[in-house]
């Protein structure tokens, strides 16, 4: 049996790779270092500051293998291939394993340009990857507006063109193709129409359209009109593309912009790639997240992998914060202002679109994983130490002091409960006290919970700031229920969260799973608090009308708002419909009585 702690003791303090492996003879985890010998052991000391997953990985090293390298760029470099060779359980891992379409530009004497989802080790020319296949479809129109290029199979050897064994086809009556092969078209043209493609393809559509606009006023000179007119409305389909194309300053010429996005276990990452002030690319990445990786090696590894996977990068990275370690032939760049950082912006806000599209997508397929991570994200938003499954908000409702009432509602693994919303009577207060309202009702919902022994809520929301805070908290100090029942306030103005004993706020994004369901919950409480104060004030209003007429009883009472509904029902119905229910007499001072107290305007 291999002592661990004897192969830490001697490994060098160099920079290099390490391989944690199991009793398999499985790699688990891949690691980079500068200083092997301190990195790899920070792992075998005190368990504090490791979370689960870490702990758990750590009991199951069997084995470990190093390798040495000359730098922490080339360990970066050597760790990037060893875990996309190995894919070991507890690193980051790529998960998007997508086919994405690609245009080709085939290895041929007459270079075909087509749509394909594989990319061969064929000499041939790969542009994309394309997020969409109709936005593919858009430049491979344009392509073909632009150059009559053959789309035929045709195995166009200059041996095969001399012996004249092709005849040409619908496309070149069409004027969708020049004949290459039948000789009507030279190679040296018909490249020159390829490179031309491949600079678009590039997002280098201006040298195109300067190269164009050549070849126009060429044939212009040359008394060429035909030609002239043609290379004309070139010119016009690329001035077209470009206008639809250009989203900021031509002068940023070649930058690369990736943004990332985080939860608990997955990455977000958006590319975009600019050439000439165009977006010419963009591409998602979602990783899998291993083990202690931070935000920075996240960052590298997705632009690692996006390298491999469309290309070198470009020698300017636009990024939210500065990678720890610098590639070989790019710099990195934080913007803070102008069109650069409106790029971030834009590539933050697909990385965050991304990110949501997945949530949305994993909700309706896997419920259960879904409430996981809400649960995962409240709980450490919310500083709680369980999970909050059972949360119950309350809001207070009154018009300058009269019919105050409050409302609770109840929140389970994070839907409405509305079997168990409750509706109070505010019985001990008197005028627009909204402190001592929201002590009534938390004394007497929590009391009846504790009397009656049914299970208590994690959390408690309530609608306000600081003071309605204090009140909720000092009411469960008076409970004893202040280690087992969580409290925060949400305040309306700046959805801003407050925290017992913490006097500044917690400000979260607006897309946080957290924050929407507390914002969920809270409006849940308004509408239900304001029904039922419309509905208490309604009543009275209806009570003060009827009670003090002559002739009407309870019972009559209760008759008319039973057949009629409100007072303006009353009012709209004839005496003798009315007579049919309280008599003739009734019915007539019924009639003459709220007229005269101009009930129902």
């Amino acid at each position: 049996m291999i002592d661990i702690n004897e192969v830490v003791a001697a490994l060098p303090r160099q920079s290099g790779v390490y391989r944690f492996i199991d009793k398999a003879g499985a790699v688990i985890y891949v690691g980079k270092a500068k200083n092997l010998k301190q990195r790899v052991s920070q792992y075998f000391r005190s368990e504090q500051n490791k979370d689960g997953k870490t702990r758990v990985m750590v009991a199951k090293i069997a084995a470990i293998e190093h390798t040495v390298v000359d730098s922490e760029v080339d360990a970066f470099l050597l760790e990037n291939n060893l875990i996309k060779e190995l894919q070991p359980r507890y690193n980051i891992l790529l998960k998007d394993d997508k086919t994405f379409p690609w245009i080709c530009i085939k290895n041929e004497p007459f270079p075909r340009v087509c749509s394909t989802r594989q990319r061969l080790k064929d000499g041939s020319k790969y542009y994309g990857p394309y997020t969409s296949g109709s936005l593919m479809h858009v430049f491979l129109d344009l392509i073909r507006q632009l150059f009559p290029l053959r789309t035929c199979t045709l195995s166009l050897t200059p041996q095969a063109i001399a012996s004249q064994k092709y005849k040409v086809c619908l496309q070149h009556h069409l004027k969708k193709c020049k004949g290459p092969c039948v000789g009507l078209q030279s190679q040296e043209d018909y490249i020159g129409d390829i490179e031309a493609v491949g600079e678009i393809l590039n997002g280098k559509s201006r040298q195109v359209a300067v190269w164009v606009n050549q070849k126009m006023q060429r044939a212009a000179t040359e008394l060429r009109f035909e030609d002239a007119r043609y290379y004309q409305k070139q010119l016009a389909l690329l001035e077209r593309y470009q206008s639809k194309s250009v989203i900021v300053n031509p002068s940023v010429t070649n930058v690369d912009v990736f943004s990332l996005e985080q939860d608990e276990s997955e990455g977000f990452v958006n590319y975009i790639r600019v050439i000439e002030g165009a977006v010419v690319q963009s591409y998602n990445m979602e990783l899998k997240l291993g083990i202690e990786e931070s935000k920075e090696d996240q960052l590298l590894y997705a632009i690692r992998e996006i390298g491999r996977l469309l290309g070198p990068s470009a020698p300017e990275i636009v990024v939210p914060f500065i990678p720890g370690i610098a590639l070989p032939g790019s710099r990195f760049h934080v913007p803070r202002r102008g069109d650069k950082l409106r790029l971030l912006e834009m590539s933050q806000n697909n990385a965050k679109a991304f990110k949501m599209e997945k949530y949305r997508r994993t909700e309706q397929l896997d419920p259960d994983r879904s409430l996981n991570r809400l649960m995962q994200a409240a709980q450490r938003d919310l500083r709680m130490g369980v999970y909050p499954l059972h949360i119950e908000c309350f809001d207070n409702s009154n018009i300058q002091g009269s019919d105050a009432v409050a409302a609770c509602v109840v929140f389970k693994k994070g839907k409405a409960s509305k079997k168990d919303y409750r509706k109070f009577h505010i019985k001990t207060v008197s005028g627009p006290d909204d402190y001592a309202s929201m002590q009534e009702v938390l004394l007497r919902r929590y009391s009846r919970l504790l009397d009656e022994d049914k299970p208590l809520p994690q959390l408690i929301v309530v609608d306000g700031g600081k003071g309605q805070l204090g009140v909720a908290v000092k009411v469960l100090e008076d409970l004893g229920l202040s280690q087992k029942i969580a409290v925060v306030a949400l305040a309306e103005r700046l959805e801003d969260i407050y925290f017992p004993g913490d006097p500044d706020p917690l400000f979260l994004d607006k897309n946080s799973p957290t924050l929407r369901l507390l914002m969920q919950m809270r409006d849940e409480a308004h509408r239900f608090g304001l029904g039922f104060h419309r509905d208490r004030r309604s009543k009275r209003l209806i009570d003060s009308s009827l009670r003090y007429i002559s002739g009407i009883g309870p019972a009559r009472e209760a008759k008319l708002l039973r057949r009629f509904k409100t007072i303006k029902g009353i009012l709209a119905a004839p005496e003798s419909v009315l007579a049919q229910e309280v008599g003739a007499a009734a019915a007539r001072k019924l009639k003459e009585q709220l007229i005269n107290q101009g009930t129902g305007s």
